[in-house]
């Protein structure tokens, strides 16, 4: 089995080679990444030689109001003289007990195979999905007199940050985009920033890349926007509308059921780009008990786990939902439901039954009806707009 610690900054550039040459990036490497709010592993052959890294990023995620600790895996990269032997499973194993060490509850990743993740306890849980649209398609509308719609500078991020949390807070999944990487910079990251406020607050954002010339293929790319009311949406909609002459496609990331989305002629979309996403509990117990739950719902189940690479997570557990949240304890009471941990990542996320696991082999049940495990779906479906 490999060596696998932590790299040193000594390590970053035989890193950054590992990485180039798996994902087919800039051979210029970038400056040093801050070290601050990640954390890198490295999997080193006898020889001391790199063969293998992912890194960890200390991020947190919206769960129905509350902030959970994530550990987010990006930047995987085995060298390809030691692909299929071990090494991956050793650096996920590895980054697993690490960020179950500081406190992290859930991870996600974008795979670009699904087949060694899978493997290792995480499942594809969801798409993001980028969206082309005919710009000429978009509705136009007179705006509300009563909102301003202007152009946003830097000094208007904080404020556009704000609305981000007022829009994802009480979903599932969303990043808090409080890491340093959504922090670091005082600088616009777009090309342009469209906002539209109501009583000088603002109700609606909309940052985008103007990209190149204006002919047939001529695209405007919105990289973010968000609304918290429907004449904000369809105010920002009817800007965006405005941009057909010149760019007549519209790519747009949408957040699913938003209300920009309900303004947006989904049904002459094409899809641009699809990026599967897939989850996975760090610590089944923080991941059940740190988020939040439908305050309607109230239950008890019982089930077990069995977790190769977390092994505090394989036992017998009793799950009691009640009053917006929830605990899981162990308990000696015999289960007659055991469940993979690809099958809690499915059901935790809200995508997925227990029916539909046990049609798939991610859950055993000695019963009739394994529904009861349902209250662990319990809550809306989670979703992720942020690549990382």
């Amino acid at each position: 089995m490999p060596d696998v610690r932590e790299l040193t900054p000594d390590d970053l550039n035989d890193a950054w080679q590992l990485g180039r040459l798996a994902f087919g990036s800039d051979p210029q490497p970038p400056p040093p990444p801050n070290p601050t709010g990640r954390t890198a592993h490295g999997a080193f052959d006898p020889t001391g030689k790199l063969i293998g890294k992912a890194i960890d990023l200390h991020d947190e995620q919206w769960w129905s109001g509350h902030a959970v600790p994530a550990a987010d895996v990006a930047g995987v990269a085995v060298a390809p003289e030691a692909r299929g032997t071990g090494v991956g499973r050793a650096l996920l194993t590895t980054l697993l007990r690490h960020a179950h060490d500081r406190g992290a509850a859930v991870s996600t990743l974008f795979p670009t195979t699904a087949a060694p993740y899978r493997a290792c306890g995480w499942e594809i849980t969801g798409q993001l999905r980028t969206l082309d649209l005919p710009t000429a398609t978009l509705p136009r509308h007179r705006p509300d007199p009563r909102l301003t719609i202007r152009a946003g500078t830097s000094a208007d991020l904080p404020a556009t940050a704000e609305l981000y949390q007022r829009v994802a807070h009480h979903r599932n999944g969303l990043l808090t985009r409080t890491h340093r990487r959504f922090t670091a910079t005082d600088e616009l990251p777009y090309d342009g920033l469209t906002l539209v406020e109501h009583d000088s607050q603002l109700v609606g954002y909309a940052g985008w890349d103007r990209g190149r010339g204006y002919g047939p293929d001529a695209v405007l790319t919105v990289e973010d926007i968000l609304a918290t009311t429907a004449d904000a949406a369809q105010a920002l909609v009817g800007t965006l509308a405005s941009w057909y002459s010149v760019t007549p496609t519209l790519r747009v990331t949408p957040l699913p059921d938003d209300t920009v989305s309900t303004h947006l002629p989904l049904e002459r979309a094409r899809e641009h780009e699809r990026e599967a996403w897939m989850h996975r509990p760090v610590d089944i117990v923080r991941a059940v008990q740190a988020r939040g739950w439908p305050t309607h719902t109230h239950g008890q189940v019982t089930f077990t786990l069995t977790d190769d690479l977390a092994d505090w997570n394989t036992g017998t557990w009793q799950l009691t939902v009640a009053d917006g949240h929830a605990d899981l304890h162990r308990t000696t009471t015999d289960a007659d439901l055991h469940l993979t941990v690809r099958g809690f990542a499915r059901l935790y996320t809200g995508t997925g039954t227990a029916r539909t696991l046990a049609e798939a082999g991610l859950l055993h049940h000695r019963t009739p009806d394994p529904a009861a495990l349902d209250l662990l779906a319990a809550g809306p479906t989670a979703h992720l707009i942020d690549y990382f």
